[in-house]
């Protein structure tokens, strides 16, 4: 990790980062400039990164989702990013292949990391999805997904669960690729809608 802190990007993590992500070298080498002035140890930690969800989504709370996928990704969990995890984790929550998207959302809802989710772990993620919701939306919502509750029953009723059954990694990813009402329930698309109208307000 030697060349974390040098003002160059190494050719290994970029790369990497090409062939793993939608972004250009152009695009990582601009961020990697802007990543280093904010965190010059070459490191995010988990408050930066809860910051940077916050001036994302300032009409909400989206503390508790950024602690989550901080979590997510702090593969050794020393508390900190580096640069190539950060990026690894802008490009699967806002796109990446649903796959692999899948496979990290199941790391995202086994909070406790045992390789299985239960119902409390589910709750847990969705209502943190839930509070990224601005409250003027929220009362748009449709009445059996409109409090965290409901959402989280309705994707544990569609795999058939009781309250005290766990869900696998397999059966999550599988249930999640053959229903679009779970995949749209188990992720957060309404803020990339918020980001579009932020987008629209600085032109």
């Amino acid at each position: 990790m030697g060349n974390t802190k040098s003002g160059a990007l190494s050719k290994e993590i970029l790369d990497d980062l090409k062939l793993n992500t939608k972004y250009t070298e152009e695009e990582l080498c601009a961020w990697y400039a802007t990543f280093l002035k904010e965190c010059p140890t070459g490191r995010i930690t988990k408050e930066q990164f809860e910051g940077i969800y916050a001036s994302f989504f300032p009409d909400a709370d989206p503390t508790a989702y950024a602690r989550h996928v901080f979590r997510s990704f702090d593969t050794n969990a020393d508390g900190t990013l580096d640069f190539k995890e950060y990026i690894v984790a802008l490009h699967l929550t806002s796109s990446g292949k649903t796959l692999r998207k899948l496979e990290w959302a199941f790391a995202l809802y086994d909070v406790d990391g045992n390789g299985t989710i239960s119902k409390n772990e589910m709750q847990e993620i969705v209502r943190s999805i839930f509070n990224m919701i601005p409250v003027e939306d929220q009362k748009n919502l449709p009445e059996d997904e409109d409090t965290p509750e409901k959402r989280a029953d309705k994707i544990w009723n569609f795999f058939g669960k009781k309250d005290d059954d766990k869900i696998g990694e397999a059966e999550f990813i599988q249930g999640v690729m053959e229903n679009k009402d779970i995949l749209r329930l188990i992720q957060f698309d309404e803020p990339k809608k918020i980001q579009e109208k932020l987008k629209e307000k600085k032109h």
